[in-house]
């Protein structure tokens, strides 16, 4: 317990939700409704009083430079436990990364607050600021985040608007700058992950089941037989060639010949282009196989097309989600 892990979670959610207001823009017409400026509202994470502060210390209107407006702040207020969006703690998942297994316990969800401030000195600026945010929250609006880079857990954050207040910071003689000032709440319902852990260890190969019937006299049993399961490769992943067709085969031939069989065993499969066969018989280079096996589908191949066989090493390769078959038996 408490082993270090950073998945920068809170810190992408954050940035994930500036973004959603970085590319706001104002345009100001003349008399002939002309445009005559276009003005991309600027953007910075800090809390609304640092900018009004500039704006009180700084108001003499004389000097070369000062904060202009519009603009608008953003910043994280709060976090909480969300137990509505609560699952099981104890269950996991498995996700492959990069050839390699991992696993993670279920995320734990957590909102986060956001304030928005929009600061203009004219209402008509504000009017159109806010009149392009507020048509995409209906009240909320999904976030594609990539939580977990390591194994790409991508989830979608909803953002919820929750309020809207206004003030009008005018006060004081004719030379005070105005301010129009709306502050927009939000939630965003994330997610926090914990430690990921390789997985290579706890990945089930083999099940077996006993069963027991008949009276018991101490340590006999009337009946006793275990049955063995093992998850068995439908595809060639390690991509070995042992051989080829000596022939043009149809999608109804059951007969084939081959250029050699020293690596082909009876009772195994091979795979022609993608083509599952099961081969049931060997004589010299002729195979007498089942077409179509693991859902494929018989279609024709020509000669000189290449063969791989499904051995126990493709077992070990199968990847996490994909399909599989499975080979059983009585002891």
């Amino acid at each position: 317990m408490f082993e270090y892990f950073y998945h920068e979670i809170l810190r992408k959610t954050l940035i994930s939700f500036g973004t959603l207001f970085n590319g706001i823009v104002i345009k100001h017409s003349d008399d002939n409704d002309s445009t005559v400026s276009e003005v991309k509202v600027p953007l910075a994470y800090g809390p609304m009083q640092k900018f009004l502060a500039r704006l009180e210390q700084s108001a003499d209107l004389n000097k070369p430079t000062q904060m202009s407006l519009p603009r608008m702040s953003f910043e994280f207020t709060g976090l909480n436990y969300d137990p509505t969006r609560k699952v099981t703690t104890t269950q996991s998942f498995l996700l492959g990364s990069g050839g390699e297994e991992k696993k993670a316990y279920m995320p734990v969800p957590y909102n986060m607050q956001f304030e928005l401030n929009v600061m203009t000195k004219l209402n008509d600026d504000m009017l159109q600021i806010v009149e392009q945010i507020l048509p995409y929250f209906q009240p909320s609006y999904n976030l594609t985040v990539n939580l977990l880079s390591e194994i790409s857990e991508k989830k979608d954050i909803p953002v919820i608007l929750d309020s809207i207040t206004m003030n009008d910071d005018y006060e004081g003689d004719f030379t005070t700058r105005r301010a129009l000032i709306y502050t927009l709440r939000f939630t965003a319902k994330t997610y926090l992950y914990g430690p990921v852990a390789s997985a290579g260890t706890d990945i089930i190969r083999k099940v077996s089941i006993g069963y027991v019937a008949g009276a018991r006299d101490g340590r006999n049993v009337e009946r006793d037989v275990t049955y063995s399961v093992e998850p068995r490769a439908i595809k060639n992943y390690d991509g070995v060639v042992v051989t080829t067709l000596s022939e043009d085969i149809s999608e109804s031939v059951t007969s084939i010949n081959v250029a050699e069989v020293a690596s082909i065993t009876k009772g195994g499969n091979i795979i022609i282009n993608g083509e599952s066969l099961y081969v049931s018989k060997i004589t010299g280079n002729k195979l007498t196989v089942r077409r179509g096996q693991d859902g494929t589908t018989p279609v024709s191949h020509v000669a000189g097309s290449e063969i791989g066989t499904i051995t126990a090493a493709d077992n070990i390769l199968i990847p996490t989600g994909d399909d599989f078959g499975f080979d059983g038996g009585f002891s």
